[in-house]
């Protein structure tokens, strides 16, 4: 799909851009400042994943918390179906609910419905103003209440992401742009929209990061800094899979309300295990992406990863949450599938499969769990 890179249309009047599966999602958002709008899902691949690809997992980013995921842009989708026949779904309108909600079904499908084409996705202006904010606390947990509080002092903002003290270790021996080793956590924020309202909004987030307790706050000065911190928090994944041979990254997501259990539960499995795993992600949307850093070839390794992974599932649904909040399920992650849902549910969708793919052609074997008679 690869291939298929074409942006058929811009249509700045109504917010929208018409794109090939296969264009990448940095250059939509490239194609469309010259018109001050871009396009906000932001996944950390956004500079080689695809249109396509995002659809079929409804991927996430950095942006989630203030402006949703892919499936809140997408407007209509061309797809191939297994059977052959060429379909639209979906309307360009900005309400439309003509039948059944086929495109919100497509979105996160992981490919195992049909095989999208091409896709008309919703723009929104660039905000005129934006402040990146800094901050580092001696723990995790003091860290995940700031995020908890941010948002209760009523500030959404556009970022918000946490980076534990492994992956700050990481990213600096990395990039070697001068993070604090010391630490045990740090905050990436941005706010933004018009100039009057960030400059208050920052000021917020400084005084909720001052009264948690963070060892130290500071706001970007330029452009250039602020590009310089969210390339650090960009580089977070490959600069991790750089300390050990294999590098699992998982995507435990909990409601905010329930970010300091999942960290603290998080931490307690990495001490049981005596196992490293560097943790980051959207703490804003209580989105966590525990990275297990090991070496599968050593069979006590490969066994200690295992239980960890089991036990990180098991306490993200024990804590209300979900296996997955951008990732998706696959085929790693399917025998899993039973702790979140009922088996009532799995067999609804494994009807839906079964009526999109009679011939189970697309991708068998994703998200397919056996239940014990």
């Amino acid at each position: 799909m690869v291939e298929m890179n074409k942006i058929l249309d811009i249509n700045p009047v109504d917010l929208l851009v018409t794109v090939e599966a296969g264009v990448i999602t940095e250059s939509v958002s490239k194609a469309v400042e010259h018109l001050n709008l871009f396009f906000p899902p932001d996944p950390g691949s956004m500079k080689s994943s695809t249109i396509g690809g995002n659809i079929a997992e409804n991927a996430g980013g950095l942006r989630g918390l203030k402006y949703g995921v892919t499936k809140d842009y997408v407007n209509s989708i061309e797809i191939v179906l297994p059977t052959g026949e060429i379909v639209n779904m979906g309307s360009n309108t900005v309400k439309a609910v003509t039948g059944y909600n086929f495109v919100d079904l497509i979105c996160g499908s992981e490919g195992t419905l049909g095989v999208i084409t091409k896709a008309t996705l919703g723009l929104l202006p660039i905000p005129a103003d934006r402040a990146s904010i800094l901050s580092f606390f001696k723990d995790m947990t003091d860290a995940a209440k700031t995020v908890i509080d941010i948002v209760a002092q009523g500030v959404i903002t556009a970022t918000l992401e946490i980076v534990d003290k492994v992956t700050i270790n990481a990213i600096e021996d990395f990039l070697k742009i001068g993070l604090d080793r010391t630490v045990g956590a740090m905050l990436l924020i941005e706010v933004d929209g018009q100039k009057g309202a960030t400059e208050i909004e920052a000021d917020i987030v400084l005084k909720v990061c001052k009264s948690n307790n963070a060892l130290s706050v500071r706001k970007a000065k330029n452009s250039q800094e602020r590009d310089k911190l969210w390339e650090a928090r960009r580089a977070a994944l490959s600069s991790l899979s750089r300390i050990k041979p294999s590098t699992i990254l998982e995507d435990a997501t909990v409601q905010r309300s329930r970010i300091v259990e999942l960290v603290e539960a998080v931490d307690g499995i990495a001490q049981k295990y005596n196992i490293m795993i560097g943790t980051f992600g959207h703490a804003g949307d209580g989105n966590l992406h525990p990275t297990i850093l090991t070496d599968l070839r050593i069979p006590e390794e490969a066994e200690k990863t295992e239980k960890a992974i089991e036990e990180i599932f098991k306490a993200t649904i024990a804590l209300g949450g979900t296996l997955s909040g951008e990732h998706g399920i696959g085929i790693t992650k399917a025998q899993y599938l039973k702790l979140e849902l009922s088996k009532p549910v799995y067999d609804l969708m494994e009807k839906v499969k079964n009526a999109f793919d009679p011939n189970n052609i697309l991708n068998p074997g994703k998200m397919k769990c056996v239940w014990n008679s």
